[in-house]
């Protein structure tokens, strides 16, 4: 009987140990032609146990890449597609230089420099101005993400004339203001902006005596103005 522990290791777990002996045989057939035929029978065998295959690009080529991987490219056979060989799977990719900027305001990021370097080289001083202000408006943003926190537009012009050297001004200060939507979220769920804060909670009844001005009491007060509880 032939055990795990004496076979061979196997390369592709998803074709499966019939496969991996069918290509073994396929390595030792003489004849080319009855080779060749054989081949392209496990192509079909292979193709019909991966039915997911069919849904990427291509699917024949890798399936015959397979065939080669799984003989250890050892199997002489005519493929329609080129080769693979073991060069070409071992193959590491080149590594990828990433570049190395360093931002003057770690909040605001370097691609804010690069709009900052195209407004100055903007010649229209209408595109200039819009230009700055968008800028502005962004800076804005960044640093209330960053610092959770409101700031000025007085800090926002500093940081900027830093930046470019006093040459960016923005002038749409009533629109470069910060979003927070933490605070409009609270005042929806109080029904609306600008309401004076109330509710269940307000002083109710204005009667005389002592429960006229008493919230939690259920008893009521003299004079008809208490609150008294309900009952269902």
């Amino acid at each position: 009987m032939e055990y795990n522990t004496i076979r061979n290791q196997l390369v592709m777990r998803e074709y499966g140990r019939h496969i991996q002996k069918m290509i073994e045989h396929l390595v030792s057939i003489e004849d080319p032609e009855r080779r060749q035929a054989n081949a392209q029978a496990v192509i079909e065998l292979m193709g019909f146990l991966n039915p997911h295959l069919k849904n990427v690009e291509d699917f024949r080529h890798k399936l015959w890449d397979h065939l080669f991987l799984i003989s250890d490219f050892k199997l002489e056979v005519k493929s329609p597609y080129p080769i693979p060989t073991k060069e070409t799977l071992k193959a590491k990719p080149k590594p990828l230089h990433y570049p190395k900027r360093y931002p003057k305001f770690s909040h605001l990021g370097k691609n804010l420099e690069v709009i900052i370097n195209k407004a100055l080289k903007e010649e229209n001083p209408d595109k200039r101005l819009g230009f700055a202000n968008a800028v502005a408006y962004y800076m804005k943003l960044a640093y209330n993400n960053w610092h959770k926190e409101i700031v000025h537009d007085d800090a926002i012009q500093s940081e900027l004339t830093a930046i470019t050297d006093g040459q960016l001004t923005f002038t749409n200060t009533p629109f470069v203001k910060a979003y927070r939507p933490q605070q409009d979220s609270r005042d929806r769920d109080r029904g609306g902006y600008g309401k004076p804060r109330g509710g269940k909670f307000q002083q109710r009844g204005g009667g005389g005596g002592n429960g006229g001005g008493r919230r939690h009491d259920n008893r009521g007060g003299g004079g008809g103005g208490g609150y008294k509880k309900k009952r269902y």
